[in-house]
């Protein structure tokens, strides 16, 4: 058995993969990989990013993402995620990925995602000698207990996105407001037209704070077909971000009311978010609006 490299992958590698990542989803209760991974993989790929497939008699038992580096000397190294299928797992597949993608990172640092801090994950990640560095907190509340009136500074007004126009707005604002985001800061053109080309994309969710003519904070909702009590749809606060020009005047907070007020009045009973653990100021913002935390994604690294 040996892991294949692909910097591209065909229709039916990337089939191939989902499928893998469906039967994991469905075993552990949590999806083994980023969003950014599945779309990575339904258009084939990135250039410089390396997908590895590890196939055993015709199937596909596991699978590992590795991103190009943010430069060809930086520090931060790679970040990446790997599955491997539940019919194939305890057999050393999942330290034959790593070892993989530390080959393929050529002694650059890797971190790597686990997605629902599952006990597993954490057993492979200690004996392949990797630390917790990272947390991702899941956060979620109910829609029908009370939401505050959203107040907005003088000089303020909301509009929703225009597609086709304000997307070079958008990403110059996204870029200030996660300067120091080792991943929605790097946002490109093509990681929103990605997502505009989703089912699930509407600019009527997609609330922009302008000062001026000038875009000063968004909200960008989300809403999922399925996961909410019941199984029913379940909404998301997808991207929040506020220009460091505005912090302090209260707009995160009332971009983050606006979104769930649509939210509630499209029918949905709940709603869920992402915050880093090392966020404690927006960690207070949305406890103060009613969130707990759900579930938590780690990342796993040397330490390097």
């Amino acid at each position: 058995m040996s892991v294949a490299v692909r910097g591209r992958l065909s229709p039916a590698e990337a089939q191939a993969v989902l499928r893998l990542a469906d039967a994991a989803a469905a075993e552990d209760g949590v999806g083994p990989l980023s969003e950014q991974v599945v779309l990575h993989v339904r258009d084939g790929g990135d250039p410089g990013d390396r997908n590895l497939l590890l196939w055993q008699g015709g199937e596909l038992a596991g699978f590992a993402h590795l991103e190009a580096p943010a430069g060809a000397t930086g520090p931060a190294g790679s970040s990446g995620e790997l599955v491997v299928h539940p019919a194939h797992r305890r057999r050393g597949l999942g330290r034959m990925l790593v070892g993989a993608i530390a080959a393929e990172a050529a002694g650059r640092p890797v971190r790597l995602w686990a997605h629902g801090d599952l006990p597993a994950a954490a057993a492979l990640a200690a004996s392949a000698g990797l630390t917790r560095t990272r947390a991702l907190w899941r956060m979620s509340r109910p829609l029908d207990v009370r939401l505050p009136a959203p107040r907005l500074a003088p000089g303020i007004t909301v509009r929703t996105f225009v597609p086709g126009q304000d997307e070079p707005g958008w990403l110059a604002v996204n870029a200030r407001a996660f300067a120091d985001h080792p991943e929605q800061g790097r946002w490109t053109r093509e990681d929103i037209d990605r997502r505009e080309r989703e089912p699930w994309f509407d600019p009527a969710g997609f609330f922009l704070a302008v000062r001026g003519g000038r875009l000063a904070g968004f909200h960008w909702t989300k809403i999922h077909p399925a996961g909410g009590a019941g199984g029913g749809p379940v909404g998301e606060v997808y991207v929040l971000g506020v220009d460091p020009a505005e912090q302090g005047t209260g707009l995160g907070r009332a971009l983050t009311l606006i979104g769930l007020r649509y939210l509630r009045d499209r029918g949905l009973a709940d709603v869920m978010l992402y915050v880093e653990e090392s966020n404690p100021a927006a960690i207070r913002l949305y406890e103060s609006l009613g969130f707990s935390r759900a579930a938590t994604d780690v990342m796993y690294g040397s330490g390097a």
